[in-house]
């Protein structure tokens, strides 16, 4: 099977979630491909990016994916003032501008070129982002490949925002993306979602839409189980990419509503926020008790120490991979409904569900003083991770694309492909 994948910006350093999903998911199959010795079986990844030039990312990738493709486009790296003109710039344009700052007319012709070429029988769109450079007539099966259902994280960053002008940039982008993303998955030949929950809402946009439902994996391998943590005091843990809006507010939303009930029962307890390149929001919550770590070379290191990890995010889409990577290393873990959504586990088993700040501070203040119960969930957190390791999760992508492979070569309708895990 000859598989061209699409994606925007850089793959390397795996410091996101979506980064992480797709790395582990291109690895895997390349792996497999690379085994069949055979120019029939072989992955080419295009990533194409802007800002500066960076031949140390397109070395190392190339040193990843023997077969890789990497375009430099030289396009604004959409940040500081440059982001703002940038942005005004492309307004009029119909697309979301989360998707037309990826859209470039080198990339366009290149992905029309060899989508024609007749050297692939499979591709995949990564995220929404790559979409607008795919031919509005796909000759080959094109997959889209959802992380989010994009329109529904914009609303929900609008419904939260409090600044008015954040707001109604997110209010705007909310609407063209609802726009943008039906027509887009009504174009591409079938559709990967990484939630039943997800699935669902694509569902709701287009009916007729193929859609599969491919889960959410963690690497067992370096997401090992710790020890059970005697941490004293207590350590709290929080990890994400701390430049991401949802998690920006998660933890704003922490610091100030939950964190100070847990202060007054543990004042020596700690909060560690540990992610990537911290926003001046989340610098600012640094104190005695709050610990911003910033770039870190493994998260690893925090939660094999961490006595209760946490996830209390209000906005966001498609599933977090952090609660895997807690679980897989053994750790009892407080989320809110939409931090845990799209995954599979139990309630009051696996992890603790708490939607408000009063039942959050309680269920991180019960794992904290019960090593018992904190200890039950542990170990239902490991029993339940070791299910979704990325071998299997990149095993049933890889069973879609063959599937859709083989639809084409015996000429089966795109209306009458089935899904898989439907």
């Amino acid at each position: 099977m000859r598989v061209l994948w699409v994606k925007a910006g850089k793959l390397l350093p795996v410091d996101t979630g979506g980064k992480i999903r797709s790395y582990n998911i291109l690895r895997r199959l390349t792996r497999e491909n690379e085994k069949e010795k055979d120019k029939d079986h072989r992955l080419t990844l295009l990533s194409y990016y802007g800002g500066r030039r960076d031949p140390d990312y397109e070395k190392a990738l190339s040193q990843q994916f023997p077969h890789a493709q990497v375009v430099y486009t030289a396009a604004s790296d959409s940040e500081g003032l440059r982001g703002v003109v940038d942005y005004l710039a492309k307004l009029p344009r119909l697309a979301p501008y989360s998707v037309s700052k990826f859209t470039h007319s080198t990339v366009r012709k290149l992905i029309a070129n060899q989508l024609a070429s007749g050297q692939f029988d499979v591709a995949v769109c990564d995220f929404l982002a790559p979409s607008l450079n795919f031919p509005e007539n796909l000759p080959i099966p094109c997959l889209l490949f959802q992380h989010n259902v994009e329109s529904a994280l914009w609303r929900r960053m609008a419904t939260t925002e409090s600044h008015p002008l954040r707001k109604l940039a997110y209010t705007l982008e909310a609407t063209r993306m609802s726009h943008y993303e039906r027509r887009t998955l009504a174009r591409f030949h079938h559709i990967v979602a990484v939630s039943e929950n997800d699935r669902q809402q694509m569902l709701q946009m287009d009916p007729s839409c193929e859609i599969t439902v491919n889960p959410t994996g963690v690497d067992t391998q370096q997401f090992q189980v710790a020890p059970p943590s005697s941490a004293s005091p207590p350590r709290i843990v929080f990890t994400g990419s701390m430049d991401w809006e949802p998690n920006i507010d998660a933890v704003e939303y922490f610091c100030a509503q939950i964190w100070p009930h847990i202060l007054a029962k543990f004042p020596d307890a700690v909060f560690q926020i540990v992610g990537r390149t911290p926003f001046p929001r989340v610098q600012r919550l640094a104190s005695r008790s709050v610990v911003v770590t910033g770039t870190v070379p493994s998260v690893t290191d925090y939660l094999r120490d961490a006595t209760v990890v946490v996830v209390p995010l209000r906005i966001g889409g498609g599933t977090r991979l952090k609660i895997y990577e807690a679980m897989a290393m053994g750790k009892a873990l407080v989320s809110t409904s939409i931090g845990a959504e799209g995954l599979t586990f139990e309630n009051d088993r696996d992890l603790l569900l708490a939607d408000d700040a009063n039942s959050f501070a309680d269920a991180i203040l019960l794992l904290v003083r019960d090593a018992q119960v904190r200890r039950r969930f542990e170990q239902a957190a490991v029993h339940l991770a070791a299910k979704f390791d990325w071998s299997v999760v990149a095993g049933q992508f890889a069973e879609v694309l063959q599937r859709m492979a083989a639809d084409s070569i015996a000429g089966i309708p795109s209306s009458k492909r089935l899904a898989i895990n439907r």
